[in-house]
């Protein structure tokens, strides 16, 4: 989860409630959502955000939705947009690999220290997040004083242009940030630290993306952007540019930062992105909607809420609800704002609802249902199982079930779609918040790996097991996905051996009176010749061996591991 560092003093002054002290904000944040940290050296908070808020990655955000909170503010808000007088020509020798651009203009904002302090996180945090490390989306701001922009006359537009192109990896020479000396693209991306942490995204690109004003190359992205420009206390109008992979999120992104700026009293202008096969005006502040019906609602939240309360409730969200009483059911079609990137599905809509009402206002009561509640079969088998393991002493963890590629299938040697364990079709989101969980694991020990690589300060030995959740894709189940429960082990110490796992899973089956077998195999995880197959009662359903050094080397492991996984219903 983001952590953002909020100066109180700040965020009492742009919800205009000064008498609030930090306890009363700590109590109100954690209403909406946002859990206290602890706070810095210099007295700021640090919060803990949801990856679906993004638009409180900053002071600002984080005040507004306060305002809302306390009703000082109410439905929904769209900053007033002036004409556009800057265009982003779209050069046809833009990279494939990254051929999106949006942007707007920024007026009048008074950027003292605080205020450039929160806009420099608020960049990054959205790097961090929406933006996939910059893969995905990349966010340059620039002084506008600074910027000569090519004269437009053509159709009665009047204005200025910036291009966005592809240039030459030693191609035009510039000053990057942080630096003196002029560097074509190449030698930023092998000289500059910023450029080396960045290459990675564009080092393969035939042609580097590359933003021109009428002076010359004045922004690298996603890697950094020109020294001409950098943006200072003394900076009133600001070039706000993005891009990337997807059009979508970089307007996103977009907006967020513009509300940010819109809040410290920042007028917002519009810029045109001429494409070669049309034009968009930008930043897209359209207002989208969503319809939830009243019964919905509070079936969810288990209250009965009146109409006009319930319309309430939606603006103290920053939402704006339409009635509409003409069906059979009261429903409501709800206007999003532009800076909410997280409403997906109505069941957003209730969250936002529930919140403004209190969670903690909400009473518990039992459900009217005639049964008696008791442990699941699958649940009591579970709960054994890991009593077994922590009795043969295992340390018992809980990992995340989602996971990146890299890890489940890259750094354990395996490739996707095979018939060894772990290598099952990957089940992948559509779209993640991170780069590190962008699919539901195969398997479980790629995660106690992980564990293993952040533990190597740790004393050893250490044994970790896992009784979790995997899954992979099957075209032969009705949600196209088979789930099952898995149970892995790994037995890290300088003399780990095959006997060691073997002589830990053979217990564990005693306990649950299976019979075990374990014939030789080949797996790419697995050293060859020191792994086996887990036949549990005539049945395959696991893995167990040495972990081959390769894997211990990508995982910075010095010293032996032994391993095994298999079903959880072997036990059975």
């Amino acid at each position: 989860m983001p952590v953002v560092d909020v100066d109180p003093d700040e965020l009492r002054r742009l919800t205009g409630h000064e008498e609030k002290d930090d306890a009363e904000l700590i109590d109100d944040l954690f209403a909406l959502g946002l859990e206290f940290e602890g706070e810095t050296e210099d007295g700021e908070l640090q919060l803990e955000f949801g990856p679906d808020r993004l638009d409180r990655l900053s002071v600002e955000g984080v005040a507004r939705s306060l305002r809302y909170q306390y009703g000082d503010d109410r439905g929904v808000y769209v900053p007033n947009t002036n004409d556009p007088d800057w265009t982003i020509e779209v050069d046809e020798s833009v990279p494939d690999e990254r051929p999106y651009v949006t942007g707007a203009v920024i007026r009048g904002v008074d950027l003292d220290e605080k205020a450039l302090d929160s806009l420099i996180q608020l960049q990054e945090k959205l790097h961090a997040t929406m933006g996939r490390k910059r893969e995905k989306g990349a966010i340059g701001i620039h002084d506008l004083t600074m910027l000569k922009g090519e004269v437009l006359s053509e159709d009665a537009r009047d204005g200025h242009a910036i291009t966005y192109c592809g240039v030459d990896p030693e191609g035009d020479r510039f000053v990057p940030l942080d630096s003196d000396e002029a560097m074509t693209p190449a030698e930023v991306l092998t000289e500059h630290p910023t450029g080396e942490t960045y290459a990675p995204i564009v080092r393969d690109y035939e042609r580097y993306p590359a933003i021109y004003d009428e002076i010359g190359l004045f922004s690298f992205p996603p890697v950094i952007n020109g020294s001409r420009t950098e943006v200072s206390t003394d900076s009133r109008d600001l070039f706000v540019e993005l891009t990337g992979t997807d059009q979508w999120t970089i307007d996103r992104m977009c907006n967020v930062i513009c509300y940010a700026l819109d809040a410290r009293g920042a007028t917002v202008e519009a810029v045109e992105v001429a494409y070669p096969d049309g034009r968009l005006p930008r930043p897209d502040f359209e207002v989208e909607t969503k319809t939830v019906a009243h019964e919905r609602i509070e079936g969810m939240l288990g209250v009965d809420l009146a109409v006009e309360e319930t319309v309430d409730l939606f603006e103290r969200s920053g939402l704006d609800a339409a009635v509409d009483t003409g069906g059979e059911a009261i429903t409501y079609e709800v206007s999003i704002p532009p800076y909410r990137t997280d409403v997906l599905h109505p069941l957003d809509l209730v969250d936002d609802v529930g919140r403004a009402y209190g969670f903690n206002d909400l009473e518990p009561r039992y459900p009217d249902v005639a049964t008696v509640g008791g442990r699941h079969d699958r649940s009591k088998l579970e709960a054994a199982a890991r009593t077994s393991l922590v009795g043969l002493g295992f340390e018992d963890l809980l990992n995340f079930h989602m996971i990146s590629e890299e890890e489940n299938y890259e750094r354990m040697g395996i490739e996707p779609g095979t018939d060894v364990v772990g290598g099952g079709a990957p089940v992948t989101i559509t779209e993640p918040y991170s780069e590190d969980y962008t699919m539901l694991r195969t398997w479980a020990l790629p995660s106690l790996l992980m564990v293993l690589e952040n533990n190597t300060h740790r004393a050893y030995p250490q044994d970790l097991a896992e009784i979790g959740l995997a899954a992979e894709a099957d075209d032969d189940e009705n949600t196209g996905v088979a789930e099952h429960r898995t149970v892995a082990g790994v037995v890290a110490r300088h003399d780990a051996t095959y006997e060691d796992a073997k002589s830990r899973l053979a217990a564990l089956c005693h306990d649950f009176d299976v019979a075990l077998e374990t014939p030789a195999t080949d797996h790419p995880t697995f050293i060859d010749g020191r792994a086996a197959e887990v036949v549990i009662d005539g049945e395959s359903v696991g893995v167990i061996g040495e972990v081959h050094p390769r894997v211990l080397v990508e995982h910075d492991l010095e010293l032996p591991v032994a391993a095994f996984e298999f079903r959880l219903d072997a036990l059975e």
